[in-house]
């Protein structure tokens, strides 16, 4: 246990190391004392002084520690002082509302044709709307910031116990005690925990709405310290990346007892996330208020506004530009005719606007002309629909309630109905025209299920796939079967094979999540921070033996390496490695010595497991000597002790250099079943004109077969392969030189041009598919390639990407939106899926295992994928066509109000008087006419739901945008 032999109110003076952090600096030192750290990388400067006074000097001359923000935040909007300026400005940046403020301005003056207050009123409603609605907003996020200030926290104080504070009185370097149910402060180093081995359960669903328990494990180090008075001696430096945004890394070290500590993501609890199954925590805060990683995160999503709004600014403009000829035809009209009455000898006496003659001067025609101009803005200022985008906006967030209520996008199962999180985009689901979709979890259930293996070449497994039933090579007695052992099985698990089911393990707890090595005979019971027990089946004996082994070092997963290995060693000391990832980053990495058959039948079980649609994983291990072992985690611990913006390559190549020479031990097999209806809504949505896209992270015959099931791939369609040849062409890499680039280069081109030929050779007689795997996506969206690319897929029916990476999804996305120039839907339900559902005109979230963070960066949310047949051809559909013709009845009505006038000036010698009472005039838009035109937008229904479904073709009145087009506007006026 730590101690100090300094005094435990003072901290020990502290030196400025000379050598590196972890070796010590004086070996005299008291145990406690710790060595100040030096200076830090770019980008990982932040230095937390753990337990210590506010500041501290290095050489004990009384320099300040650097200032970080406190622990109140604000999410605010605005503030008292700059609510009424800024509120304004965000009103008046609308063309049409500056319109109206010009005009308001102008009417106070005696060129004014209506009484001032009848101008001033409608636009003093309609921005006195708008901006009380921001005020009620920005007030309940006030409370709600003021609340979650004022929570309370137990921080340690000097007097050698915990004491009750306010979470906005928090500083950096505070150790804090956080109790079961409780949300966490500020994001906190994990000192200790109730239990013994310093683990703690947290639920993160404020941070990426997951819903399932992350664990959390505290340094060796650090877990015994429990008690106040070790608390009290607890002095150390905290040296870790500056503030960012990044919930699922973190750089830094503990600096402690002359000592230097990795830090990770295991040990850091973030802000806003709740302790769960944990009686109480410790903690050291690292980052405050606005510094925390939540709050790094509170940014506004992408802006994003429908087709329909955009083209509706453009016919905005067009009545300005209106307005404007009328009022300059009018003023020239009128100059000419002042000139004319002097001429005459006449004097219009009747034509001045006051009883002065500063406005109507026969001897100043041009001055007469341009006053007239002024007048005649006001005079026709209801050609520009002052209500237009109040009542857009009533209407779409009614359409967004239908939406949240429609009992067909509600799933039972998960009891989660469909959600607009948006109202903004509710016409442009009825104009999509490229869905986008991930695979895995958006149109498969996310369910894996154990079903086949290959074991030292040999194949064990007999269950027939979903993808084999549904091309027939299963019959109905089999399939029947199937789905009676499969209601049978153990979740996870279904797997049938005498070889090995041989009827001597049996499910002890029938409630539990169990693996497949527990039917096997192997049962984890039992884990702590440094070892793992497991019951293993003797098959001698037939009993069960107790065994642990000690984990060494965890070389984690990530979406980059596609593997991940654990080093154990076992209770006779011997030093194994193994390496679990996807087949191609497996077998690349096997040793010399593996048996070539043994190899090869693995290979051929692979490709069969792919091609019956099931995901699959290569096993392979390796055993180090003590020697190897030492040396490689010397330079392991290096890379992972260092604090730079070369962290991650480094601890990468220290990883590289491990994971290598393995010996093959098999493959497993697991399958993820499709959603219920998924096949039958790909093919109204492909009736409906809308052309699919899938994008996966599977290899090619996975989706390929999946593709086949799920109706995006059909018999009469035939297949473009785009398949980089080369495997050294790796996506992930980049080609240094122009001669590597050229080779894959030059025959990515020379596909697609085959591609194309064999397009138009055909025409459209027959539809095509494209497949494409990551490596050819890779130089396919680069230089010249890109475009040939694009025209390629735009011309195909389906489209499936497979081997793609979430970078190359967003950016997919992205190319296809800027080329098509029509409404691109993304569809999925991981994080790995936020980047393109940000890119698209619409993303779409699926509620399902994956957790939230889909749903949270999606405009609509849904449970399952076959709701996307409703939510786009029946509420895109009524939405569209609701919005179309709601504008256009909003400009027919200005329009005929406003040419009326100027028939009427044209008879009156383009005096400028008006034809109307003012005040019929400034209620004209706002109060008489609005109620009938958001009735329209919000009840009117051309056709019912289920004529919607039954004639998908109806869709294509939006993507060819035939109710809101120029023509149609032309035609209507």
């Amino acid at each position: 246990m730590p101690a100090s032999s300094a005094p435990a109110d003072e901290w020990p003076l502290v030196e400025l190391a000379s050598a590196a952090p972890s070796t010590p600096t004086s070996t005299s030192a008291p145990a406690a004392t710790t060595a100040f750290p030096p200076p830090a990388a770019p980008g990982f400067s932040r230095l937390v002084r753990c337990n210590g006074p506010s500041s501290f000097s290095a050489d004990g001359g009384g320099g300040a520690q650097q200032a970080y923000p406190g622990n109140a935040i604000s999410t605010t909007k605005y503030t008292p002082a700059s609510f009424v300026p800024k509120s304004l400005f965000e009103q008046f940046r609308r063309a049409a509302n500056f319109f109206f403020l010009v005009v308001a301005c102008v009417s106070f003056s005696p060129l004014a044709p209506y009484r001032a207050v009848s101008v001033l009123l409608p636009l003093v409603v309609v921005i006195g709307a708008a901006m009380a609605k921001e005020a009620v907003e920005d007030w309940r996020r006030k409370q709600q910031d003021i609340e979650v200030n004022n929570r309370k926290v137990e921080v340690y104080g000097g007097a050698q116990s915990f004491h009750v504070t306010e979470w906005k009185k928090l500083r950096v370097g505070d150790i804090v005690k956080v109790k079961k149910d409780e949300f966490f402060p500020a994001d906190l180093l994990l000192l200790s925990s109730s239990y013994e081995d310093g683990i703690c359960y947290v639920e993160t669903m404020n941070l990426d709405g997951e819903t399932n328990l992350k664990r959390k494990q505290s340094l060796d180090v650090t877990v015994g310290l429990k008690d106040e008075h070790f608390l009290h001696s607890f002095k150390a430096f905290i040296q870790c990346e500056d503030p960012n945004e990044k919930l699922y890394s973190f750089i830094g070290t503990l600096l402690y007892n002359e000592q230097q500590y990795p830090l990770s993501p295991q040990q850091i609890l973030l802000r806003d996330s709740k302790l769960r199954n944990t009686n109480f925590i410790h903690g050291v805060v690292i980052f405050t208020g606005h510094d925390t990683k939540v709050m790094q995160n509170a940014m506004e999503p992408p802006s994003k506004r429908s087709s329909v709004e955009r083209r509706m600014d453009k016919i905005i403009y067009l009545l300005f530009a209106i307005l404007l000829a009328i009022a300059c035809f009018g003023s020239v009209v009128f100059g000419i005719k002042t000139k004319g009455e002097l001429s005459a000898g006449n004097y219009a006496w009747y034509l001045r606007p006051d009883q002065s003659n500063m406005f109507f001067d026969p001897n100043r025609a041009s001055l007469a002309a341009f006053c007239h101009f002024l007048t005649s803005l006001m005079l026709y200022m209801c050609l520009v629909p002052i209500s237009l985008y109040i009542s857009i906006e009533i209407v779409k967030v009614l359409q967004s309630t239908f939406i949240n209520q429609d009992r067909d996008m509600y799933c039972e199962e998960s009891d989660k109905p469909a959600r607009a999180r948006t109202s903004n985009l509710n016409e442009e689901l009825g104009q999509v025209h490229t869905i986008l979709s991930d695979k895995t979890g958006t149109l498969t259930c996310n369910s894996m299920e154990f079903v086949k293996c290959s074991i030292a070449g040999v194949a064990y497994g007999n269950s027939p796939t979903e993808v084999e039933i549904s091309y027939g090579g299963i019959d109905e007695h089999s399939s029947c079967n199937r789905q009676k052992d499969a209601a049978k099985s153990v979740k996870g698990f279904n797997f049938t094979d005498d070889r090995l089911m041989n009827g001597k393990w049996t499910m002890e707890c029938s409630q539990a999540l169990v693996t497949a090595a527990r039917e096997f005979g192997f049962e984890f019971y039992h884990r702590t921070q440094t070892t793992i027990s497991v019951h293993e089946h003797d098959a001698i004996s037939g009993r069960k033996m107790d065994r642990t082994y000690k984990i060494l070092n965890i070389l984690e997963f990530s979406s980059a390496r596609k593997r991940m290995s654990v080093i154990v060693r076992t209770e006779e000391g011997q030093i194994f490695l193994f390496c679990k990832g996807a087949d191609s980053v497996i077998l690349e990495r096997l040793s010399k010595d593996n048996e070539k058959a043994c190899l090869e039948r693995t290979k051929s079980h692979i490709d069969e497991y792919s091609e019956a649609g099931l995901r699959t994983l290569a096993l392979a291990y390796r055993e180090l000597t003590e020697e190897e072992y030492s040396a490689w985690n010397n330079e392991y611990s290096a890379a992972k002790n260092s604090v730079h913006t070369d962290h991650d390559a480094a601890v990468e190549m220290a990883s590289e250099n491990i994971e290598k020479d393995l010996i093959l031990l098999g493959a497993t097999a697991v399958e993820d079943r499709l959603q219920k209806g998924v096949p039958e809504c790909i093919h109204k949505l492909a009736q409906a004109g809308i052309k699919i896209w899938i994008l996966t992270g599977d290899k090619l015959e996975t989706a390929v077969n999946i593709g086949y099931s799920c109706n995006l791939l059909r018999k009469e369609m035939e297949e473009l392969f785009i398949i980089l040849d080369n495997p050294g062409a790796n996506a992930s890499e980049e080609c240094t030189g122009e001669g590597n680039r050229m080779v894959p280069y030059d025959e990515i081109n020379r596909k697609l041009q085959d591609a194309r030929r064999k397009i138009s050779s055909k025409g459209n007689s027959t539809p095509f598919a494209l497949i494409i795997d990551g490596n050819a996506l890779t130089y396919a969206l680069t230089g010249r390639l890109k475009s040939s690319f694009l025209d390629l897929a735009v011309d195909c029916a389906s489209v499936l990407c497979c081997r793609i990476s979430p970078k190359q999804k967003a950016l997919v996305t992205r190319l296809v939106k800027f080329r098509t120039r029509k409404t691109t839907l993304a569809i999925g339900d991981g994080a790995n899926d936020v980047g393109m559902l940000q890119e698209a005109d619409i993303g779409v979230g699926i509620s399902g295992a994956e957790g939230m963070q889909a749903v949270m960066a999606s405009d609509f949310a849904i449970a399952q994928f076959r709701f996307l047949e409703q939510l786009l051809l029946v509420h895109g559909h009524w939405c569209y066509r609701r919005i179309a013709a709601m504008i256009c009845y909003i400009f027919f009505k200005n329009l005929t109000f406003g040419l009326t006038l100027f028939w009427f000036e044209a008879h009156a010698m383009f005096s400028a008087q008006p034809a109307y009472n003012d005040w019929f005039m400034s209620f004209y838009n706002v109060a008489f006419t609005s109620l009938p035109v958001i009735a329209l937008g919000v009840f009117d229904k051309d056709v019912s739901s289920r004529v919607c479904l039954k004639v998908p073709s109806l869709h294509l009145d939006g993507v060819n945008n035939t109710l809101f087009s120029c023509l149609e506007f032309s035609a209507g006026c």
